[in-house]
């Protein structure tokens, strides 16, 4: 069967000074891991048979009919530091496809090869982190929220210099796009007025085009990010690297660096090995995206003719971040509760729960899916001092028993709302591991558990477990 991808390459079309066109470099024996049929049908691109051919392609030696290989140029903030040029460094789009149903994709390669953007990289990645990205950003999906694709895994047949020796590979990701606040950074950064009026003409018509010009824009990716972050933080999601160049401006999650999922629950939690002063951690994520939102803003505020107007504008849509967080965040946690109508007080129960988890190392997964069961006092069992739960026990069966609705539909809702299973950080290092030596039916099983994440399924019980002594992963890492 002959490959075909529906390519129709928008990005391509705006000025040479917006990406540099760049082939992927080739590798010497590709070899597929994984590829994602029902995404590439859901896209409209058609995949051959043979697993030899399918690797050449999303290891970039064998680029489709109506590729237009680029990497993009863009800046952002770095844990608070200005970088005036990123870029992709080990990245190439091959392009946009236009799926059935109208809706735009971009093809991504990541560890494609070196481009002008590698900043001395090798623009390479290892086995590793693109096993991590395709776990994780799947199982996001898997979870409804907004998030990049999985397509395609393959290894290389080279090796890759990190810590040590390791196999490399490519990560093919799909995004609905892959602009981002820092690409707005990068042209306000140079006066390149012409260029941002592209930019953000470009970025309406793609994803926003009930928007009205730069402040219509901005609304619509603070409603975005408000949205995401509140559903990062209902299943215990760590970005771990919140720079301004890791936000999309689509609203969709992307680049899967350090991420993770918290284990027993802890506002101040963070694994990234690289924020050494807690910056991204978990309860800081919304305070974090209204200061990119701010960065943002400042890049668009050149297109507004009058500036004391356009500042006063801005700011105030950049303030009211925090309301529209907090009411997606309430509606999560009451969600989460199982709760259908709001009454004062319901999100003070959510938030005294949180409070009683964090005192008990209650795991945060475990601990809503038990509540979620038909016997909620499972629950106890997370915490290091079971009796500690009680109180709040009683507080919300009585708040419960005020909702008229069956426990059995109580229970389903609550299961549609926490997941059973997540990507624990044990589970992934486990898998990676095995997967250096070649074994990679850990990750398949792995992938299969998270399918359906919210499904009961006794023979997936394992997939459920906490880490266990000794298997508590505290750090993660970036893959360069």
């Amino acid at each position: 069967m002959t490959p075909s991808f529906p390519f129709d390459n928008s990005y391509a079309r705006l000025p040479e000074r917006f990406f540099t066109r760049q082939s992927p470099a080739r590798v010497t024996a590709p070899r597929l891991v994984a590829v994602n049929r029902p995404l590439a049908a859901r896209l409209g691109i058609t995949l051959p048979e043979d697993a030899a051919e399918i690797a050449r392609i999303f290891a970039g030696n064998a680029l489709p009919e109506g590729a237009e290989p680029l990497a993009q140029v863009y800046a952002g903030h770095q844990f608070g530091g200005w970088s005036p040029q990123l870029g992709d460094g080990r990245a190439v789009l091959l392009g946009e496809v236009v799926s059935p149903d109208g809706a735009r994709f971009d093809i991504q390669l990541k560890g494609a090869g070196q481009t002008p953007y590698s900043r001395m990289g090798d623009g390479r990645a290892w086995l590793g982190p693109v096993l991590r990205e395709y776990i994780v950003s799947e199982a996001m999906a898997a979870m409804g929220i907004p998030t990049t694709r999985a397509l395609a895994a393959v290894t290389t047949g080279e090796i890759v210099q990190r810590d040590g020796f390791l196999p490399g590979a490519v990560f093919t990701r799909v995004a609905a796009s892959h602009i981002r606040v820092g690409t707005f950074q990068y042209f306000a950064a140079r006066k390149d007025i012409e260029a941002l009026q592209a930019l953000t003409g470009h970025a309406i018509a793609r994803h926003y085009p009930e928007a009205k010009g730069p402040a219509g824009l901005l609304d619509a990716v603070i409603g975005a990010q408000a949205r995401l972050i509140a559903q990062w933080m209902g299943v215990g999601f760590i970005h771990g690297v919140m720079n301004t160049d890791n936000m999309a401006i689509s609203g969709e999650t992307i680049d899967y660096g350090p991420c993770a999922f918290m284990d027993a629950y802890h506002p101040d939690t963070v694994f990234s090995s690289i924020d050494q002063f807690g910056r991204y951690a978990y309860a800081n994520q919304p305070q974090i995206a209204v200061w990119n939102l701010a960065q943002l803003a400042t890049a668009l505020l050149p297109l507004i003719p009058d500036r004391e107007e356009g500042i006063e504008v801005f700011t105030a849509a950049v303030n009211g971040f925090s309301d529209r967080f907090d009411a997606a965040w309430h509606k999560v946690l009451t969600a989460k509760l199982g709760l259908t109508e709001t009454q004062d007080g319901d999100v003070s129960l959510a938030l005294d729960l949180l409070d009683a988890m964090a005192e008990n190392s209650a795991d945060f997964t475990r601990t809503f899916r038990a509540l979620s069961s038909a016997d909620p006092t499972r629950a106890r069992d997370e915490f290091i001092d079971p009796t500690a739960l009680d109180p709040w026990l009683v507080r919300w069966r009585a708040r419960v028993a005020q909702e008229d609705v069956t426990g059995a539909d109580r229970i389903a809702r609550m299961q549609a709302t926490n997941p059973a299973r997540i990507p624990r950080n044990h589970r992934i290092e486990q898998i990676i591991a095995t997967a250096v030596e070649g074994d990679f039916a850990p990750f398949e099983g792995l992938m299969e558990a998270l399918a359906d994440p919210f499904a009961e399924d006794a023979r997936l019980a394992a997939y459920e477990q906490a880490p266990a002594d000794g298997e508590h992963v505290t750090r993660t890492f970036c893959g360069t």
